[in-house]
């Protein structure tokens, strides 16, 4: 039987699976990278170890037998987004080392920017706040500060990109330099409209046109794998979508209004806005979700991000001491029955959408002398659902109607506890899938039907599958009280308050 095999380069290893033409998952095979922090504040990632570990997840499925090599139909790849690298064009050996989405180096900048009053440009072409964040700045720093770099990239020696067109460029044999729409829309260089690296946003980054890939749809004819060792020439790469847009894909999030949220370091929310590009009033961002063969015009998606969510269990673990495992904070949280008044806000990196406040900090407050650890383990999972709340309310305000069911993804999703909390406090049914790993499963998806092997959407409609769904339980006035008394803890937290 033929199969579909996805790379999901992450930001602290690489996932290579392989999926049947079922849309099964017959297995992965993950692997680690180091992280590399050169001063407080930056982090980096080797891109020479980044492919290794391509190469090394590869072999190992083709060694484990979940497929043979000459089954492989096709090939998708998801990424860590905003990441963004140089690399030599005719090698494919990297300049330098990748700055991460993380990075806050290029954070003097921005402001400098923001305080020229250029914001507001820059979010209305790209959909995007003035953020190091996202890819442009990195770009500008690595040109300015790699000694003759800029002076390489004018003799048309170097191609810049995020960690999408690298792959793309190394499985190719750096024949293709392409990024998908998806990848692009995070670069704030990339124009919502015009699907088209914006001029006057190149010249304000001081990035220039010629070093960065060509933008293509998510799921087509990509390229081909050529030079890759363990792979014949020839296998068709049809598939590319960043992380949180394949996760939506994964779950089959193709209707208007479908939303789903990742539950992993922080939580990321996509809604899918259809074809309409949604200029947010509720503090949230306008990006692609994926445009397919075929489409004219992409699907959209409002994202919204909480900087802690799982991180708040392993806060809880590590520097708490309260839990020895981080899946111990459930069997924790259920020895009471509510959180007995206590409130933690986990702000421990500032606020996230849609409040974007920075300098907001934890708060724990509401404490008694009968609290205990069950009622702070409780109250932080009461607040992973809670600030998710505020982004999916913040949402609907935008879209200008009820969002239906909410899907949900990554490893804290397999919380019983937590996806009850979720679905009570927002007042919609939490559907949880079968097939967790919903990255990969969008990666397959959409090389699925680059590759023909899936001829529409409809068709993996009925491949992807629900585990078990979660309905409210509590009482309209009862979950009224419960936001009223979170929104009173989120005040106290905010800078200035």
């Amino acid at each position: 039987m033929k199969v579909i095999l996805a790379i999901d380069q992450g930001t602290t290893g690489t996932t290579v699976a392989v999926m049947n033409v079922r849309g099964k998952l017959l297995g992965s095979v993950n692997t680690e990278f180091p992280q590399i922090y050169p001063k407080p504040g930056w982090v980096e990632h080797d891109p020479a170890v980044i492919w290794q570990t391509v190469l090394k997840g590869i072999r190992s499925v083709l060694r484990k037998g979940l497929c043979q090599v000459g089954d492989i139909a096709c090939i998708g790849i998801t990424n860590q987004r905003e990441t963004a690298l140089l690399w030599e064009r005719h090698s494919g050996k990297p300049v330098g080392h990748a700055i991460v989405w993380q990075c806050r180096r290029t954070a003097a900048f921005c402001d400098g920017l923001r305080r020229k009053g250029l914001e507001p440009m820059v979010r209305d072409r790209t959909g995007l706040v003035l953020d190091p964040y996202f890819s442009a700045s990195k770009f500008r720093w690595l040109l300015n500060s790699i000694d003759g770099v800029r002076g390489r990239a004018r003799k048309g020696d170097i191609a810049a990109g995020t960690i999408d067109a690298f792959l793309l460029a190394r499985l190719s044999g750096n024949v293709v330099h392409a990024t998908d729409v998806s990848n692009a829309s995070r670069t704030s260089l990339m124009n919502l409209q015009t699907l088209d690296w914006d001029p006057e946003l190149l010249k304000l980054f001081s990035v220039p046109r010629s070093i960065l890939p060509d933008i293509v749809p998510s799921s087509g004819p990509l390229g081909q794998t050529s030079g890759v060792p363990g792979l014949p020439d020839g296998i068709p790469i049809t598939g590319m979508a960043g992380d949180q847009q394949a996760a939506l894909f994964g779950q089959a999030g193709f209707e208007r209004g479908s939303a789903k949220c990742t539950f992993g370091t922080g939580s990321f929310i996509l809604m899918n806005t259809g074809h309409d590009k949604m200029q947010s009033d509720a503090g949230l961002l306008s990006t692609i979700a994926w445009q397919l063969p075929g489409q004219n015009v992409p699907v959209y998606a409002l994202e919204g991000g909480a900087f802690i969510c799982g991180a708040a269990v392993q806060w809880l673990r590590d520097e708490m001491g309260i839990i020895k495992r981080a899946p111990d904070v459930e069997k924790l949280a259920e020895q009471v029955t509510d959180s007995g008044g206590v409130e933690f806000v986990p702000a421990l990196t500032g606020l996230g959408a849609p409040h974007w406040d920075a300098e907001a900090r934890g708060v724990i407050s509401g404490l008694t002398r009968g609290a205990g650890a069950a009622h702070l383990a409780r109250a932080t999972l009461e607040a992973m659902a809670l600030q998710n709340v505020d982004i999916l309310r913040a949402m609907e305000r935008d879209l200008g109607r009820r969002m239906g069911a909410l899907k949900v993804d990554g490893g804290a999703a397999a919380n019983n506890l937590l996806m009850q909390l979720q679905a009570d406090y927002l007042g919609r049914e939490i559907i949880r899938p079968k097939v967790i790993e919903t990255t990969v499963a969008g990666a397959c998806f959409l090389a699925g039907l680059g590759a023909g092997i899936w001829q529409d959407t409809s068709a993996l409609e009925n491949v992807w599958q629900a585990d078990r769904s979660f309905p409210t339980r509590l009482g309209t006035s009862a979950r009224r009280r419960r936001l009223q008394a979170w929104q009173q803890a989120v005040s106290r937290a905010r800078s200035g308050s």
